[in-house]
C-alpha cells in the first residue's frame, strides 16, 4: 500500500527528479495518470538517458513549496506505439505538452514515427517510501555537468570607478 503523501504528490506532479541506477537525478516533465507518472523522451523531446532500457528508477517528488517531500522506487514499463494503451495515454500526454506544434494526435504520431519513448512509472508497492522525517539532510545539489552551452564571460568594462556603498 502506498502512503498518503506519495499518493498526493503523484496527483499533483508536473515535474519529477528521476534517476536510473547510479546516474544523476534529472528533472523531467511528467503527466500524473491513475497513480502513475507518464514520461516522454527522445528526439525533439526531453533527454532521459537509460530510462527506456531500465526496469526500475528512483523518483523524487516535490511538494507545494517546491521542496523534496518523498522518494520512492518505481517500475518502468515502456508503452509501445500501436497498442491500446498507447492509443489512450499518448494523446493525453500530447495534449498536456507545452509548446507542441500540431494537435495532440499529430504530436503522438510524430512521437511514434521519430522513435520517442513513452514510459509509465508505477511506484513499487512492497518497497518502503522515504518521506519526512527520514529524507536526506543534504540538498542533493551537484556541480553543473560539462556542457558546450556554458561559456566563460568577461567582466563588464567600466570607464570610471564604481564606489561601493
Amino acid at each position: 500500500m502506498t502512503s498518503a503523501v506519495l499518493d498526493e504528490a503523484l496527483k499533483k506532479a508536473a515535474l519529477a527528479w528521476i534517476s536510473v541506477g547510479d546516474g544523476p537525478a534529472l528533472a523531467l516533465w511528467v503527466l500524473p495518470l491513475d497513480g502513475t507518472l507518464i514520461v516522454v523522451s527522445g528526439p525533439g523531446e526531453q533527454f532521459a538517458p537509460g530510462l527506456a532500457e531500465t526496469t526500475r528508477a528512483t523518483v523524487r517528488l516535490r511538494g507545494d513549496n517546491g521542496g523534496l517531500i518523498v522518494i520512492t522506487e518505481a517500475v518502468v514499463a515502456r508503452i509501445a506505439p500501436g497498442t491500446d494503451e498507447w492509443a489512450s495515454v499518448a494523446p493525453q500526454l500530447a495534449a498536456k505538452r507545452l509548446n507542441a506544434s500540431g494537435t495532440a494526435d499529430e504530436v503522438a504520431a510524430r512521437w511514434a514515427s521519430t522513435g520517442c519513448v513513452v514510459v509509465r512509472l508505477t511506484p513499487v508497492v512492497d518497497q518502503p517510501v522515504t518521506e519526512r522525517p527520514n529524507l536526506p539532510v543534504e540538498s542533493g545539489a551537484a556541480e553543473p555537468r560539462e556542457t558546450p552551452a556554458r561559456v566563460e564571460t568577461r567582466r563588464p568594462f567600466r570607464l570610471h570607478r564604481v564606489k561601493r556603498r
